[in-house]
């Protein structure tokens, strides 16, 4: 046996050291990364070898850092303590081209750039001009691209999931579920109400909302998700909280939810039953409603499961994936989440799976786990979506023996 105790001070020191570093690069992360998104793109459009005339590199410049300045000023009053919505619009645009200028100034520009110089094509001039012109082609076209998709109704992703604890009085139940409709400062009542009627068109016997309803508070964008008390289900419409509701008031969403006929699950469960056979929904408030300081909200899967017959199957609603290691230990059958919006505009997919187990789709964790994840109804911040469809996902449950679709 190997007495440990004089090596738990070094480790513990050899791990200060990583946190600061990781704490200071979080810390000025936010000051460095719109210098980066602004500067990059400008740097390769204009001032790479192009020699562009004068006045259009002054221009150029000029934009580049009108766009740098504005925002994150626009940003903070539209998310900050002001709340103004005609704000959080610009800065959120803003946000968004420059995320697509800088992903497409560093990766096209600089493979292009190579590729045209092995080929010899033209002088460097007119290889750093085709560089510029071919950046801003594609930018320009998935910017008009991404704003139609993130702002169309989302197209219905259906598909089977099989659950072999499943009685076969609950075999082909049809579950509904929506999630991050983010209703904001972009107006979206209209939207809200034809993604409602499109819910309707299913059939379902459950509709679920995994949170991230709005970023507001209830009493702010009421009219945008009043829509949501149209919803039909023949058995249950079911909610929990997502991150986004603990920046506004949850308990106001919680309310509202109730008022409009849905039922929120904080850390709760009802029971679904048919033809003899029983199923557990249950669900949890999202993982960050404790540090919140909110009293009473926690995601508190025990809770969630108390008086539950262990033998019976169970479909639970976590706003986060990251929840699914949890539900795998308690032997979740089925865990829907939301949160990762796919990804929303790419590259920034690969951000999300460094902190999500899951980016989209069904994937399975433990011996009997299953977990869906959405890309989400609705969008975040910037109203473009880049690879990464809003969907209304419609999942037939069946049992160990059962058709697939």
């Amino acid at each position: 046996m190997t007495d440990t105790s004089n090596t738990r001070p070094t480790e513990g020191a050899a791990k200060a050291p990583r946190r600061s570093r990781l704490y200071l690069l979080m810390r000025f992360l936010p000051l460095v990364a719109p210098v980066l998104l602004w500067a990059v793109p400008c740097w390769v459009l204009l001032h790479g070898g192009q020699h562009w005339p004068p006045p259009v590199t002054l221009l150029g410049t000029a934009l580049f850092a009108l766009g740098l300045v504005c925002m994150p000023l626009a940003m903070a009053r539209g998310h900050g303590r002001r709340q103004q919505d005609r704000a959080a619009i610009i800065g959120d645009t803003l946000l968004g081209v420059s995320w697509v200028l800088f992903t497409w100034s560093a990766l096209l520009g600089v493979l292009l750039r190579l590729a045209l110089a092995v080929a010899g094509a033209g002088e460097s001039q007119d290889r750093a001009r085709i560089v510029t012109w071919t950046v801003l082609g594609v930018a320009a076209v998935l910017l008009v691209w991404g704003y139609a998709e993130a702002r169309r109704v989302p197209r219905v992703r259906r598909l089977d999931v099989r659950l072999p604890r499943l009685g076969a009085g609950l075999d082909g139940l049809r579950v509904v579920l929506i999630t991050d409709t983010h209703y904001g400062p972009l107006d979206r009542a209209r939207w809200s109400a034809r993604v409602c009627e499109t819910v309707n068109t299913l059939d379902a016997d459950l509709v679920c909302h995994t949170g991230d309803i709005a970023d507001g508070t209830a009493e702010r964008r009421r009219a945008q998700a009043a829509p949501l008390g149209t919803v039909r289900a023949t058995r249950a419409r079911v909610y929990v909280t997502g991150n986004h509701e603990y920046y506004s008031e949850a308990q106001g969403w919680v309310d509202l939810m109730d008022e409009l006929g849905w039922e929120p699950l904080r850390n709760r469960h009802l029971l679904l039953e048919r033809d003899g056979d029983t199923l557990v929904v249950a669900g949890v408030d999202d993982v960050t409603a404790e540090s919140s300081g909110l009293a009473g909200h926690r995601a508190h899967l025990a809770g969630a499961l108390d008086g539950a017959d262990p033998d019976l199957p169970v479909l639970l609603l976590a706003h986060q994936p990251t929840f699914v290691d949890r539900a795998a230990a308690a032997g979740i059958d089925l865990q829907l989440s939301g949160h990762t919006h796919g990804g929303q505009i790419w590259p920034f997919h690969h951000l999300v799976r460094i902190d999500q187990p899951a980016l989209a789709g069904l994937s399975r964790h433990g011996s009997r786990t299953l977990l869906y994840t959405s890309r989400g109804t609705g969008f975040w911040g910037p109203p473009f979506r880049v690879f990464a469809p809003s969907e209304i996902t419609l999942l037939v449950l069946r049992g160990p023996h059962g058709p697939t679709a």
